[in-house]
């Protein structure tokens, strides 16, 4: 009788289990963010990406970075253009922060548009492997970034990091690859005691704000990101965005979040950029304040100029995409042309 008990609870405790998983699998067929999410796969298919999965290392428990790259057929029939990484940061994946970069500058670029680990599609490897000390790091971000490019074949590229990524963008250019980098966003200058002061001015938990888990908390991002946020989402949809943006490997992004206010870049001191840089920034970015867009520039020297982008926030490349597109093309097409020269 005891074993038939248990037997039950067992049973119950797997239909539960079913039930759940079929419930979420319906709401992701219902969801208008997904649908958006799959039409923007379309949008990067239109402009010629397709997605790669790149392992990071061998056997079935190594990482990987999914990446769009151009399409290898397309590269076959046509003239070679240079290579342009776009660092997506902490908002979403990498389709919805560069979705109004994607048509321009594919014009002129050949793409790589990665999704960092612990986003989107790409994989962190084995538990053991993903808890290691460095394994939250932005080094280590930018090694996979690295690692990705040569397994692709990419010798040389120019990257474009925003927010996070351009705390990732800037590791990234110390790894021998990157002739040109612009960073749009990112208080890759503020020090321990800043990043820390940032914080706190929050209130709260930072993650609450930057990872958000309610519809209230979303909006807030919303207002931070954006100089002109939306007047008015409904609640449902908002949801629908946590989500499918949000609740998967929560907890690994709050580890990075926490890795990043504590360490910044890891690189004490911030070395002096030897490549030419474009610095891009909203003048009214409520994330990383404007005066360490100015920090940034006067640490870098004359190699970097600095651009305020006027009503702009912290997501400029969202909100003023015609200007922010412009000058990453007339940056980095002046390099090659200078090259060819």
């Amino acid at each position: 009788m005891e074993i038939l008990r248990s037997g039950r609870v067992v049973v119950a405790l797997l239909l539960l289990r079913l039930r759940h998983l079929l419930l979420r699998r319906a709401r992701r067929l219902l969801s208008l963010v997904a649908l958006r999410d799959a039409l923007l796969s379309l949008l990067f298919l239109r402009h010629h990406l397709v997605p790669r999965s790149v392992p990071l290392g061998a056997g079935p428990s190594a990482p990987s970075l999914h990446l769009w790259i151009p399409s290898p057929l397309l590269r076959r029939l046509r003239p070679p253009r240079p290579a342009l990484v776009l660092v997506h940061g902490f908002g979403g994946n990498a389709k919805w922060q560069w979705e109004r970069q994607i048509g321009p500058l594919s014009r002129s670029f050949d793409l790589y548009v990665p999704d960092l680990l612990f986003f989107g599609r790409s994989k962190p490897g084995s538990e053991s492997e993903s808890e290691t000390p460095d394994s939250r790091s932005v080094a280590e971000q930018a090694r996979c970034v690295a690692e990705a490019m040569a397994r692709l074949g990419v010798g040389r590229y120019a990257v474009v990091g925003i927010s996070y990524g351009g705390f990732v963008a800037y590791r990234l250019a110390g790894e021998g690859a990157v002739e040109r980098v612009v960073i749009l966003s990112a208080g890759v200058c503020a020090g321990a005691e800043e990043r820390g002061e940032l914080a706190r001015r929050e209130g709260r938990d930072v993650s609450e704000v930057l990872l958000p888990q309610r519809p209230e908390d979303l909006r807030t991002l919303l207002r931070r990101s954006m100089h002109r946020p939306p007047k008015w989402v409904p609640d449902f949809l908002l949801r629908d965005f946590i989500q499918v943006m949000y609740l998967d490997q929560r907890k690994e992004r709050v580890e990075l979040l926490k890795e990043l206010l504590e360490k910044g870049t890891g690189m004490d001191p911030l070395p002096v950029l030897t490549q030419e840089t474009l610095i891009l920034w909203g003048d009214q970015d409520r994330v990383f304040p404007l005066n360490l867009a100015h920090k940034l520039q006067k640490h870098l020297g004359e190699k970097s100029r600095l651009e305020i982008i006027k009503d702009a926030g912290h997501a400029l490349q969202l909100e003023k995409a015609a200007q922010v597109n412009r000058l990453i093309e007339q940056f980095l097409l002046d390099a090659n042309n200078c090259r060819s020269a």
